[in-house]
């Protein structure tokens, strides 16, 4: 009889908390649209194709990178890099570093002898900030950001500025291109350049010339070999991958060029992947952020014809 009662009460327990369980479950999250929904719905006037005359070809010989430059935010620099694919200066440069977490870089290995310009420059002022006015397509995020009043996109990249100070410049999220340099802000000309392959490293923006992103190509940089040396550098010649060109879409015949397409971010549709983001729906999502940090926010890219 006292086992019997025993097993009574056991069973119950678990009905009870049952009960309570669904007493205090949270209402289920309603779905929303999803980044992938957005896209599908979005219209074909919220899309623009890269300036060809703005876009480099990085041929790899693992593929190609695609890097967009971003003329407003750095325009010698943007003259110079464009200066040096035409002269040819990258081809059979090489992949200098992959820090892991942080950068890949590419330039000349070869220190001692550096490979000469043509008609770049050897040296440019530092690009880190322009004048607020340069910037006629900025699209204000509401969310707030540690590193800067205001943060937003403009015309397809990430972005920042001081109102206070009348200045604008690039934020430094994943994808994004940035030139080497020493310690002096002129002792860079475009010539060695990195791009961002981990998390945000938002402390270098202001501090580097920012030129452009990485539109299609990044599992190339990103999973390359970490380097065993300082900062991620390769010790060793054979560790270095070799860049077989770098060239100005411009300048490729155009049936070899890669049509991309990037959504404009001062569209609706571009607003509803930012809010897609920032408050997931669904039954997988139990609490919505109610917020997206500036370099979360997904900037998409398709390939016209597919």
């Amino acid at each position: 009889m006292h086992a019997y009662n025993v097993t009574k009460k056991a069973l119950a327990i678990p009905a009870l908390a049952l009960l309570f369980s669904q007493a205090s479950a949270e209402p289920a999250n309603p779905p929303k649209p999803t980044v992938a929904d957005v896209i599908k719905a979005s219209n074909p006037t919220e899309w623009r194709p890269l300036d060809p005359e703005h876009t480099l070809y990085m041929d790899l010989p693992t593929g190609r990178v695609v890097i967009e430059l971003a003329p407003a935010y750095a325009p010698a620099h943007d003259a110079n890099i464009r200066a040096l694919a035409r002269e040819h200066y990258f081809d059979g440069l090489a992949m200098l570093r992959s820090h892991d977490n942080y950068v890949a870089q590419w330039g000349d290995p070869d220190e001692k002898n550096p490979r000469p310009f043509k008609t770049a420059k050897a040296k440019l002022p530092g690009e880190f900030t322009v004048p607020m006015s340069n910037d006629k397509q900025f699209t204000l995020l509401p969310d707030r950001d540690g590193y800067a009043a205001q943060v937003g996109h403009s015309n397809g990249f990430p972005s920042a500025r001081d109102p206070k100070t009348g200045r604008a410049w690039l934020a430094h999220c994943y994808g994004m291109v940035g030139v080497g340099r020493d310690v002096d802000s002129d002792s860079g000309n475009g010539s060695s350049l990195y791009a961002v392959t981990g998390h945000a490293p938002r402390h270098l923006d202001r501090n580097i010339t920012v030129v452009g992103r990485v539109v299609s190509g990044m599992p190339l940089l990103s999973s390359l070999p970490r380097g065993t040396g300082a900062l991620g550098f390769y010790e060793k010649p054979e560790q270095q991958m070799p860049i077989k060109s770098v060239r100005l879409a411009a300048d490729v015949p155009e049936a070899e060029r890669v049509k991309l397409e990037v959504m404009r971010t001062d569209s609706a549709s571009f607003k509803a992947v930012a809010e897609a983001q920032r408050n997931r729906g669904g039954p997988w999502t139990k609490v919505p952020a109610g917020y997206i940090e500036l370099c979360n926010v997904t900037i998409p890219v398709r390939e016209i014809g597919k």
